[in-house]
C-alpha cells in the first residue's frame, strides 16, 4: 500500500507547487550567478537606465550588455519602455532589488571575514 494514498489531493498540489517554485527560484538564482547580469541588476536597482548608461556602469562591451539584458527581459526580471528611440530598462519588482542587495551583503560579509593576505 502506498503511503501517499492517504494524503489529500491538496497535499499533492502543494508538493507540485513547491517543486515548481523551487525550480523557478533556482533558475532566477542561476541568472544572478553571472557577474555582468548582477552588475546590471545592481545598477537598475538604483533606477531605470538605457543601454548606454548600463554599459558605462558595468564596464562591459555594449553587445554583451544587450545580450544579458535580453536574457533578463525574457526571464521576466526586467521590463522595458520606449523613450523616443531609446529603450529604457527597469526592474520588474522590488523583490529582485532586495535579492540583489542581500546577495551583495552576503558577499561583503564574506570579504570582511577573509584572512588577511600576506
Amino acid at each position: 500500500m502506498d503511503a501517499r494514498m492517504h494524503l489529500s489531493p491538496a497535499y499533492d498540489a502543494q508538493v507540485r507547487d513547491d517543486s515548481e517554485r523551487l525550480t523557478l527560484a533556482a533558475e532566477i538564482l542561476g541568472l544572478l550567478a553571472d557577474r555582468t547580469r548582477l552588475a546590471l541588476l545592481q545598477r537598475l536597482a538604483e533606477g531605470e537606465a538605457d543601454v548606454t548608461t548600463l554599459t558605462e556602469a558595468c564596464g562591459v562591451a555594449r553587445p554583451s550588455v544587450s545580450q544579458h539584458l535580453a536574457r533578463l527581459r525574457l526571464a521576466g526580471l526586467v521590463s522595458t519602455r520606449k523613450e523616443g528611440r531609446r529603450v529604457v530598462y527597469q526592474l520588474r519588482h522590488g523583490h529582485l532589488r532586495r535579492l540583489v542587495d542581500e546577495a551583495l551583503s552576503v558577499a561583503e560579509h564574506q570579504l570582511d571575514h577573509l584572512p588577511p593576505h600576506d
